[in-house]
């Protein structure tokens, strides 16, 4: 479903744009273009006043075992999970760190956005198939007008982006791209 509106209490969630990932991605134009479309939503957001959330992620979930990483595998490097350079962290971003695919998950997202009176969250990130449809779904339970920014989000697998965009996500909320999530934001401020 196209985008309609957005509502006068709505928040940008950013998904795992953290230097490990994206780094890992460096080689993918559409990782690439995706980090500069989600930066340009960020700084739109903050410009008229509405909440930007940043989530990075920092491991597994506790106590899992069945996830393919063996007791051997090191840890991440230092600075894995810091969010990349180009959202330009500022004092009023709201950060959420998960263990999980979804960025509700044990992480008081939802408390958050309850407490700032959010009714709509407008996503986009890293990856499509995997931290982005997770919260998307999470936000679909949790009630929320879901909005997925589908040229502001990648994956390493294009089949499993374009699989999410066109038969998971009509499904969660509606779609836009950035320059019609920017427009829309822009003619309702």
């Amino acid at each position: 479903m196209p985008l309609t509106t957005i509502d006068p209490a709505s928040a940008l969630v950013v998904v795992d744009l953290q230097k490990g990932i994206v780094s890992a991605l460096a080689d993918d134009p559409i990782t690439g273009a995706a980090v500069k479309r989600a930066t340009h939503l960020a700084t739109e957001f903050r410009r008229h006043g509405l909440p930007v959330v940043l989530v990075n992620v920092t491991g597994r979930a506790p106590g899992r075992t069945d996830t393919g990483r063996s007791a051997n595998t090191p840890a991440p490097p230092a600075g894995w999970a810091d969010l990349v350079d180009e959202l330009d962290v500022r004092p009023t971003d709201r950060l959420i760190t998960k263990r999980r695919r979804s960025a509700f998950h044990d992480t008081g997202l939802d408390t958050l956005l309850r407490d700032l009176g959010v009714t709509q969250v407008v996503l986009c990130g890293i990856a499509t198939g995997s931290g982005v449809e997770s919260t998307a779904r999470s936000a679909s339970d949790h009630g929320y007008h879901v909005v997925l920014v589908t040229d502001a989000m990648g994956d390493p697998d294009p089949e499993i982006h374009r699989h999410s965009v066109e038969r998971v996500f009509p499904k969660l909320g509606e779609t836009a791209t950035t320059a019609e999530v920017v427009d829309m934001v822009e003619a309702t401020r």
